[in-house]
């Protein structure tokens, strides 16, 4: 007897597990190639807007010209916002509540505006990466296959998570950190299903990557080269630099959030001349000014964060700028406008990725640390590239809430596992100083901020559910389900035995589960529910009024 459950519940499994594979190569492949082509698209519209923003440097009558560009395009991609909302910000929000099934939009539509966008905003010289729509446009990739194979909507989510991990490593050429995102930021769990899609996704997306930029003769590596570490085991002293810069780096992730915060509810209360779209026009224009002072305050920030590696020992980063500062305040500037760039433009919901300028924030001011610790706490120069790193991953962990993938983004960024502990050390003190001072992860607000201004408002659901033979639930645990937004199964009945459900609480034929929720919409979540348990869908309610009989019987 036993035998024969355990052989049903692994061929249940394995065949859930083979659509979910065969689903997860479809997405990453979609994946690899449109985010591929994004991400070269990308960095030719940096090398141009270099390329401008020097020339009108040289040519100073020209400012005029170039700011009255910059407002027509802010209006553009103001107007466009209002018309696609789902583009607005970096897109990483929109795809986690696509994937946790809170948002549901046109993928087609969404992917070719973000993509146009978000690209035209890096041609205009702002401070965007294109990590972030990188994500989107990977979770529409897997999006749109769902609705046309009519998948059930927990696949399509599954698609979803795994086009979006997909869409972050073929951005930053590193598998594992997709992965970690997903498990980490997308559905804060770890799951059989979710490690398949993911792996599916990322290692199919990250292969077809890599051919497509080898058969166009372009490099194939995202790591920062200009990084290195002493292969020795640091000293004591070391470690105290160390906690030092994560903890002043976190503190400015803290004012970050909080930056962001106020400045969003300020430019929504008060900026709304032309239906809002008129915001836009503060983001691009300081973009310009900003992009004249300092090239460095363009881009998404790999250039930035690659100008501050020290190869491990040189007393002088490769920072220079076209005026005198001294390195410092070259370091400083480049701090405060990618600071200010970035606030604004997530405050504005400017269609562009923050991704990287956030790593960037963090870079610039671990570089800053490295040389105040050098100059007035005796730190040994050859510390400056440990510094840096850490900072990055503490900023981001603060910010995100996503220490996990702080660190393996570090190590597959450096290609190197020397910093790993104290970039564990980094990123734990940015962890805590994000819970000690109260701070949301910065994704999971913009997603309220999203839910609130679409205006959803959810309803209470609770229906009891048989679970039949063969449905995707049967011997499953509850914690391995991916269950409509916001439910929870709440009671358990077993034939006569009413048991208390947890998650490792494994789901048998014949159970019926009491599945509470709060949901925008009721219905759906009722058919969602009765896919999974194996019912028939819901009648639709006749006319007369009469109500339909419960699904568990």
């Amino acid at each position: 007897m036993g035998g024969n459950i355990a052989g049903k519940i692994a061929g249940n499994w394995f065949h859930r597990g083979l659509q979910l594979l065969f689903m997860g190569c479809v997405t990453g492949f979609l994946a690899g190639v449109v985010v591929t082509f994004y991400n070269i698209c990308v960095s030719l519209a940096e090398g141009f807007s270099t390329d401008l923003y020097a020339y009108v440097r040289e040519h100073w009558f020209l400012v005029p010209v170039l700011l009255a560009a910059l407002a027509a395009v802010a209006l553009l991609i103001g107007v466009l916002v209002q018309l696609v909302p789902m583009v607005r910000g970096s897109g990483i929000p929109q795809t986690e509540g696509a994937a946790r099934g809170i948002l549901k939009y046109n993928p087609f539509v969404t992917l070719c505006s973000m993509f146009a966008a978000s690209l035209l905003c890096v041609f205009a010289g702002m401070s965007a990466g294109g990590e972030g729509p990188s994500i989107q446009i990977g979770g529409m990739c897997g999006y749109g296959p769902s609705r046309l194979f009519s998948r059930t909507d927990m696949l399509r989510r599954y698609q979803i998570t795994g086009g979006g991990c997909a869409g972050l490593a073929v951005a930053f050429n590193a598998p594992l950190t997709g992965m970690a995102f997903a498990f980490e930021e997308t559905h804060k769990k770890f799951s059989p299903e979710v490690f398949i899609c993911a792996f599916s996704s990322v290692v199919t997306g990250v292969v077809t990557r890599n051919l497509i930029r080898g058969g166009l003769g372009l490099g194939t590596g995202a790591a920062f080269s200009s990084f290195a570490f002493a292969e020795i085991a640091y000293p004591y002293a070391a470690y105290g630099y160390i906690l030092l810069a994560a903890f002043v780096c976190a503190l400015c992730g803290v004012i970050f959030f909080h930056t962001v915060k106020g400045l969003k509810k300020v430019m929504e209360e008060k900026v709304t001349f032309l239906s809002g779209a008129g915001r836009m026009l503060i983001p691009f224009l300081l973009a310009g000014v900003f992009g004249l002072v300092t090239v460095y305050a363009m881009g998404g920030g790999h250039a930035l964060i690659e100008a501050l590696g020290t190869q491990g020992g040189a007393t002088e980063m490769s920072l220079q700028e076209s005026f005198s500062l001294g390195l410092a305040g070259t370091l400083a500037l480049a701090l405060l406008f990618k600071f200010a760039a970035s606030v604004v433009n997530m405050s504005c919901g400017v269609p562009c990725g923050v991704f990287i300028p956030m790593l960037a924030i963090g870079a610039a001011a671990g570089a800053l640390l490295s040389l105040f610790m050098q100059e007035f706490l005796g730190m040994d120069a050859s510390y400056s590239d440990l510094i840096v790193m850490v900072s990055l991953a503490s900023f981001f962990t603060c910010v995100v809430r996503a220490p996990i993938t702080g660190v393996v983004m570090v190590v597959e960024l450096t290609w190197s596992f020397t910093p790993l502990l104290p970039v564990v050390l980094g990123v734990a003190v940015g962890y805590m100083v994000g819970q000690a001072a109260g701070t949301e992860p910065i994704y999971e607000y913009m997603l309220g901020r999203i839910v609130e201004e679409r205006g959803v408002r959810p309803e209470h659901f609770s229906r009891s559910f048989l679970v039949r033979a063969h449905s995707i639930v049967s011997d499953m645990t509850v914690k391995d389900v991916l269950w409509p937004a916001g439910a929870a199964v709440k009671a358990l009945s077993r034939g006569e035995e009413s048991i208390v459900p947890g998650a490792d609480t494994v789901l048998r034929a014949g159970d019926v589960i009491t599945v509470d929720a709060e949901t925008p919409d009721p219905a759906a979540t009722e058919r969602e529910l009765c896919l999974l348990t194996g019912n028939p869908p819901p009648r639709k309610v006749p006319k007369n009024g009469k109500k339909r009989k419960p699904a568990a019987r």
